[in-house]
């Protein structure tokens, strides 16, 4: 695939992930960053490769002309904008990538992209985004696929409060992904199951958690998948307990019939904490070689320093996956036009990217093939890499 021409990125979205994209952007690739929004959210100037604009993306005079003078925009405002930002970018002939979880956002992008002279690609972030990338490369590793679970937890290290959390990332995004309908493979049929049910515990490297149902964390890896595979699921990693809580909040209060009180609820009585950690776990089973075996990769994240700046394990993990697919559609390794979906992307490509040693405890090791059984996999604790610390955003190195 011909590599295309990239000069300029546009980050749309100025929040602390939005931030983290534009100087992982501006830190692995060189290129000039214009990081937007529709107010400047922290008052530091700009510098010689990220430039800070003020931009309301539902003024779409504004949002066409800003999209003129760049080739590729990173989406990484709340979902309810990324359909808005889709069409902009399709209509400019620009690249796109985005973050969201939202089912509906990625139904009417994919609808988009039939057509298009430029790459689509919604929900490039972690989950849904790197945990598509794992699920299909452990497909592909067995003759015939019986189960495949993916789970994912953005936890806060230190959890004091009745709900065991803390937010590290999108009040917004939470919300949707606790409400939605969750797409899932059992007995070989697509089906819808209920947000919050599905509860299981699970005990990685001895430490206790529990899962749960929560949308969108598939992407569209239920249709790639569909009659390959028995049983396919997605499930959000919390501490023991948060389930229950939520489910009081959702459904015996509830307050998932009014969800602008249950974010005001929520922002005022959780804290955010950026003492976090991301796991991502999955473990696969079938046949291969005539043998029924187990396969499972085990990943935690931690936080480090970009640029100068101190980032969360989930602003590093979400930022890394989209930077990722990035460098690989500027190397020629995406496909040119079109909807893609992260199941498309090779996990050994992407884990080859200036930033895929951020999910590095995802490659291969010798002991990952093992016969079916309690699996407790490996464990890989991250900080950003060390050349990226001794950059600050004010002196970027030539």
């Amino acid at each position: 695939m011909a590599a295309p021409v990239i000069r300029k990125v546009l980050v749309l979205g100025a929040g602390k992930v939005g931030s983290t994209v534009a100087d992982m952007v501006a830190e692995y690739h060189r290129l000039p960053v214009t990081l937007a929004d529709r107010q400047h959210v922290r008052h530091e100037p700009d510098d010689r490769l990220v430039t800070r604009a003020i931009l309301d993306v539902e003024d779409e005079a504004s949002l066409a002309a800003v999209l003129a003078g760049h080739d590729v925009v990173i989406n990484a405002l709340p979902f309810f904008l990324a359909a808005r930002v889709a069409v902009a970018a399709r209509a400019a002939g620009v690249h796109y990538f985005d973050l969201t979880e939202d089912v509906a956002a990625t139904t009417a992008i994919r609808a988009l992209a039939v057509d298009a002279n430029s790459v689509l690609m919604p929900q490039s972030g972690l989950a849904p985004g790197v945990i598509g990338m794992l699920g299909a490369h452990l497909a592909g590793r067995f003759d015939e696929l019986c189960d495949l679970h993916l789970r994912v937890g953005a936890l806060s290290r230190h959890a004091t409060n009745g709900l065991r959390y803390n937010f590290t990332w999108s009040i917004d995004g939470v919300i949707n992904e606790y409400c939605q309908p969750c797409m899932a493979i059992a007995q070989g049929q697509r089906v819808s199951v209920p947000p919050l049910e599905g509860h299981e515990t699970l005990v990685l490297d001895g430490d206790t958690y529990e899962a749960f149902n929560t949308s969108g964390g598939l992407g569209t890896l239920c249709e790639t998948l569909a009659g390959r595979v028995r049983n396919l699921d997605y499930k959000t990693i919390r501490y023991p307990g948060h389930r229950d809580a939520m489910k009081l909040l959702l459904h015996d209060l509830r307050l998932i019939e009014r969800r602008d009180l249950l974010r005001q609820v929520l922002e005022n009585a959780v804290p955010h904490s950026r003492e976090d950690m991301v796991i991502v776990f999955a473990s696969a089973s079938g046949l291969r070689g005539g043998r029924f075996e187990q396969e499972t990769r085990l990943a935690r994240i931690h936080g480090g320093r970009l640029r100068g700046v101190d980032r969360t394990a989930i602003e590093l993990s979400t930022a890394a996956g989209v930077v990722g697919v990035f460098e690989l559609l500027r190397t020629g390794r995406l496909p040119a036009r079109g909807f893609v979906g992260q199941e498309q992307v090779a996990l050994e490509d992407f884990l080859s990217t200036r930033v895929g040693n951020c999910y590095a405890g995802l490659a291969e090791s010798p002991a990952s093939r093992t016969p079916a059984a309690p699996h407790r996999g490996s464990t890989f604790a991250h900080t950003w890499p060390p050349q990226a610390q001794r950059r600050t955003r004010k002196e970027p190195s030539p």
